[in-house]
């Protein structure tokens, strides 16, 4: 199957790599012979990536160079997919940086009982250890706005590199730490991180995937973070603190070869930046000979043309409607996202489990809910282009509330006196079935929507602006929470939990559009309020739709 795939999917001879597109051939043996090996080891866990011979049916019915599915624009008629083997590929590398951000999001985990042992060499309070898991918010705020101006100034797989660099020091210095003030500094070092990946990892990935696949390819963003925190919640129980610090900060350099190497730049940004050839390139690459490229070339260029009447400014941005609803939308799903306590949970899952008494080892329990965030992940990624964004965030937020307030009661009961022993379970099953409904809907979509929704004069600025205010309530959330349980205890903390599990599924049902199966200039009119067009499905590539994700 290897070989077949390698064989299959890939000509190595003319394969191009990052924004020079330099022939494998010129480079070392090791390096084909790595490229090989990962795009092989990757081809067996994809499904069948043979192109789709048949269009779908709403544009089989279009005449050649409609324009009522594109929003009125006069865009060529791209009918063909294309292969998709490369575009999983790039996506996966880039997905690599996710990874590590969960492996900093779990490390608290683990860590936090190490470093209040009294044997620590560092020694910590609870109060320090609040500040130690919610400083990664505040370096979040550092790294959004920066990443995302520059990833439109100097392309996405530069900056995707740089944000390497940031994540190898942070861990370096958590593991030459004296004292906390170090580890306060590793933490903000590893947010800006956190910031940087959330505001140009999404991006590159919705700009690079045909819309049939977008969703999937920017839910394997969460998917990579919650692999991230099961590898650190597997290995924290058996390692010493030093040695976690190691096995942690070798994942960045893993993620760095595998950009450096797979990954062509995004084509949206070259289009922008007047390298029509290099875009070509990219796309030949990530498509496949046979595709339409120089029909996605032309609506490309419609579309810039289109944007270069907004300049990009602020100003531009807060006057631009389909903006604004995309900014509410996302702002709100990431905000609900905190107040949901899913942080609160992964920072502090094995002290929440030792403090419920539940019957099963606290760290057998951490584990347990890193498998099934995984697996629901996952499946997410393969229901999200079926069953629709909205869906699956109803579903997710409605029983994630139902969830908190059945562990709020559990707890409420607790710390009234009342006899738990005989129901001890209700912890761990609460927290199962919220982490796996949280990984179908709240966890991924929001990820996926970042990528889909911005138009690309305003995305950087944008996503950096929202990433900052979100990383703001986070760290409010997360700063709090041990000032709630000092004041309130678990059962009202989690029932404030609940309540916003509540809210945010109102605010879904209200106020978040539904994008499944739709181009991205038919997001845009929509956000805009254009009247919809009569034929909403598309299978263009992003690269064929005016707005890349």
């Amino acid at each position: 199957m290897l070989l077949c795939a390698i064989s299959i999917e890939l000509d190595l001879s003319k394969m191009t790599f990052g924004n020079s597109y330099q022939e494998v051939g010129t480079l070392t043996s090791s390096t084909h012979l790595f490229v090989q090996w990962f795009l092989g080891i990757v081809s067996t866990f994809l499904p069948d990536l043979k192109p789709v011979k048949k269009p779908l049916l709403a544009l089989s019915l279009l005449p050649k160079n409609d324009t009522s599915a594109a929003g009125g624009s006069a865009l060529p008629d791209i009918r063909k997919e294309g292969k998709k083997f490369r575009q999983y590929a790039s996506a996966l590398s880039a997905t690599v940086g996710p990874f590590a951000v969960g492996t900093v999001l779990a490390w608290m985990s683990p860590a936090m009982p190490m470093l209040l042992s009294p044997t620590s060499k560092i020694k910590v309070t609870p109060n320090q250890g609040s500040w130690v898991g919610s400083l990664i918010a505040i370096g979040a705020i550092f790294g959004s706005i920066p990443a995302g101006k520059c990833a439109d100034i100097f392309g996405r797989k530069p900056v995707i590199l740089c944000l390497t660099i940031p994540f190898i020091t942070s861990w370096t210095i958590i593991y030459f730490a004296t004292d906390v003030w170090m580890l306060y500094v590793a933490r903000l070092i590893a947010g800006s991180c956190l910031g940087g990946i959330t505001a140009t990892v999404p991006m590159y990935i919705g700009e690079i995937a045909e819309s049939s696949i977008r969703g999937e390819l920017c839910s394997y963003v969460q998917l990579n973070v919650t692999l991230g925190i099961l590898y650190v919640y597997a290995i924290g129980p058996f390692v010493n603190y030093y040695s976690l610090a190691i096995m942690c900060g070798i994942l960045p350099l893993i993620w760095f070869v595998l950009v450096l190497l797979v990954i062509p730049e995004s084509p949206m940004y070259l289009m922008k930046r007047g390298r029509k050839e290099d875009a070509e390139k990219a796309l030949v690459w990530l498509r496949g000979k046979d595709y339409n490229i120089a029909s996605e070339i032309e609506t490309l260029q419609v579309h810039i043309e289109e944007s270069k009447k907004h300049t990009g400014k602020f100003k531009d941005m807060i006057s631009s409607r389909a903006t604004i609803r995309a900014a509410i939308t996302v702002l709100g799903l990431l905000n609900f996202l905190s107040c949901s306590g899913i942080n609160v949970l992964i920072f502090y899952a094995q002290s929440i489990f030792e403090t419920s008494n539940c019957s099963v080892s606290p760290k057998l329990c951490s584990v347990i809910i890193g498998v099934l965030q995984v697996i629901f992940t996952f499946a997410s990624s393969q229901l999200v282009d079926r069953a629709g964004r909205r869906v699956l965030l109803l579903i997710s937020d409605s029983v994630m509330a139902i969830c908190l307030g059945t562990l709020a009661y559990y707890f409420w009961l607790q710390e009234h006196g009342v006899d738990v022993s005989s129901f001890n379970l209700i912890p761990l099953i609460s927290l199962g079935v919220y982490i796996s409904t949280f990984a179908l809907g709240f966890g991924p979509i929001p990820g996926v929507m970042i990528g889909e929704l911005f138009s690309p004069e305003f995305k950087g600025l944008a996503i950096g602006i929202v990433c900052v205010l979100a990383s703001l309530i986070e760290f409010c959330v997360v700063k709090t929470y041990q000032t709630l349980l000092n004041y309130c205890d678990h059962g009202i903390t989690f029932a404030i939990f609940a309540g916003f599990c509540v809210l945010g599924t109102t605010f879904v049902w209200f106020l978040v559009p539904e994008t499944k199966n739709k181009s991205l200039q038919e997001i845009q009119d929509e956000l805009s309020g254009k009247k919809k067009p009569k034929a909403n499905q598309s299978q263009n590539a992003t690269g064929s739709q005016p707005v890349s994700a």
